[in-house]
């Protein structure tokens, strides 16, 4: 057990001697290697005047190095970790929203976060990784400081949430919270030291980072760090880095299938003990083949950012894993609550909320959100749900209008402020349309100013200079007027429909 509160205690659960981070191709690092890298960091940061409130922005592809850079930074001060495929626009209002007291980036880096942050004159350092280093293994500077640990109430983590009624919201996770969400994950998985997980999730989510990194590492088990997800290598890296387990989003599962049924006993060879999803729903089907194809069960669990990641999830066997269901509790207290913030009976369909060590204390400077966001101490995630007689949960729709791509959550906000600074555009409704892909995709509802004319192609170009791939609408209606509701808004829920993209 665990008796302090703060991500460095986590590195002491395993072995000094066994595996803690394995990449392919690359030296294995040990828990005793990770512990001496963690601190060396850490001092490293200290002796440029870097304390234990201050943030550290986090710029690297998926791999060893993204991984232990953020459990050093986390383990001393607060890590922001921002996607790698953001443009210069994006990195702007995230670290001016962010002020962190320095990026970090590759070595030899052109992400365009270094224009961001000079224009922002904010310093960039580059790790410096050494021949044969074993995997994870870096520098940053020559000089060092020592430097103390932080407290549990002291941020370790923070990210941004998309918001449809505002711009995206700031959440700080504290070192309590990422603490006792990894304990609540590798509880639930009941993770042990001879486990190995392949982390095929990008390391700048709250999922990856918390539920296969820090959960493996608060087991004292380990984790090999791909370089992100490649459904032609999953099964070779699968096979040679003998895993036990991997965590995933639908998207990345329904490619896998497609995969590994072309070669079914090689999946079944691999002799998972289970595999996970979350992030997004799970259809049925999928969930049925996933666990014929690799004869081993799967867990769905629900999660969000302001929770650290996990707040229900389908237990292992021998109990029951449901199909459409999150699961049963694992960690915080969860309830169903109506609009009024009165808790209701299993059975009756409501929001989930949620209380626990893994909540965040609040939105950063945001009071608004945190008076809509807190009812008596409880969180509400904004979803709507239902208990079955078994204590399962069950989500049954979502009160906010975030478009869920894959496990991208996507501000439709974001995506109206890009498209309304184009001149021919008078009003543009970004809202999300079901596809059998990603479960949600983006469409936009465009009206164009008197005169002007706007091709398909042309608004996408614009987007793709001003938005990152995974943020450019797939849809795009072009009309006279956007339809409203009732009561003069435009309703971005139902919109699709309306519009004729989605069945009726």
């Amino acid at each position: 057990m665990l008796l302090e509160k703060n991500v460095r205690s986590l590195l002491h659960a395993g072995s000094k001697k066994e595996n803690a981070i394995t990449a392919p191709n690359r030296p294995a690092l040990t828990y005793e290697a990770l512990i001496d890298h963690v601190d060396q960091v850490g001092s490293e940061l200290a002796g440029q005047g870097l304390k234990n409130a201050d943030r550290v922005a986090i710029v690297l592809p998926n791999g060893p190095e993204m991984a232990t850079a953020f459990l050093a930074v986390s383990s001393y001060m607060s890590a922001a970790p921002l996607n790698p495929a953001y443009k210069q626009s994006e990195y702007e209002f995230y670290l001016e929203d962010l002020n962190p007291k320095l990026v970090i980036v590759e070595e030899n880096s052109s992400n365009p976060v270094r224009n961001a942050a000079t224009k922002l004159s904010i310093p960039v350092a580059e790790i410096k990784v050494s021949k044969n280093a074993a995997a994870g293994e870096f520098s940053l500077f020559d000089t060092s400081r020592a430097i103390s640990l932080p407290s549990e109430k002291t941020e370790a983590l923070v990210l941004h949430t998309s918001g449809t009624t505002s711009r995206p919201k700031v959440v700080p996770l504290t070192q309590q919270n990422l603490v006792a969400s990894a304990g609540n994950i590798a509880k639930t998985l009941k993770l042990k030291e001879f486990d190995h997980s392949l982390n095929i999730m990008p390391l700048f989510h709250i999922h990856g980072l918390i539920a296969v990194l820090c959960a493996s590492i608060s087991a004292g088990s380990s984790v090999c760090c791909t370089q992100g997800f490649n459904a032609l290598k999953f099964f070779e890296y699968a096979k040679n880095e003998k895993i036990t387990w991997y965590s995933g989003v639908p998207t990345m599962h329904q490619a896998i299938l497609l995969r590994g049924q072309r070669q079914a006993e090689v999946a079944k060879a691999l002799k998972l003990r289970f595999i996970r999803s979350s992030s997004a729903s799970l259809p049925p089907t999928v969930f049925d083949e996933l666990a014929g194809l690799f004869d081993c069960p799967v867990i769905e669990a629900y999660g969000m950012t302001e929770a650290t990641h996990q707040m229900t999830s389908n237990p292992l066997p021998p109990q029951i894993q449901k199909a459409g269901f999150v699961g049963l509790p694992a960690g915080p207290e969860v309830c169903i609550m109506d609009a009024k913030g009165t808790q209701l009976q299993q059975g009756n369909q409501g929001e989930v909320c949620i209380k626990g060590d893994n909540v965040t204390p609040g939105y950063d400077k945001n009071p608004e959100a945190n008076a809509q966001g807190f009812v008596n101490g409880w969180f509400r995630t904004g979803d709507q749900g239902v208990f079955d007689e078994d204590g399962y949960l069950k989500i049954t729709g979502r009160l906010k209008e975030i478009i869920n791509r894959g496990g991208e959550k996507i501000s439709p906000l974001e995506i109206d402020n890009v498209f309304m600074d184009h001149p021919a555009i008078q009003q543009v409704v970004s809202f999300a349309v079901k596809d059998r892909t990603y479960g949600e995709e983006i469409g936009i509802a465009v009206v164009l100013s008197e005169g002007k004319q706007l091709s398909e192609a042309e608004l996408k170009n614009f987007a793709r200079e001003r938005l990152a791939k995974f943020k450019i609408p797939k849809h795009v209606c072009f009309l006279q007027e956007i339809p409203k509701g009732a009561t003069g808004k435009t309703q971005r829920l139902g919109l699709a429909k309306k519009l004729g993209l989605e069945d009726s």
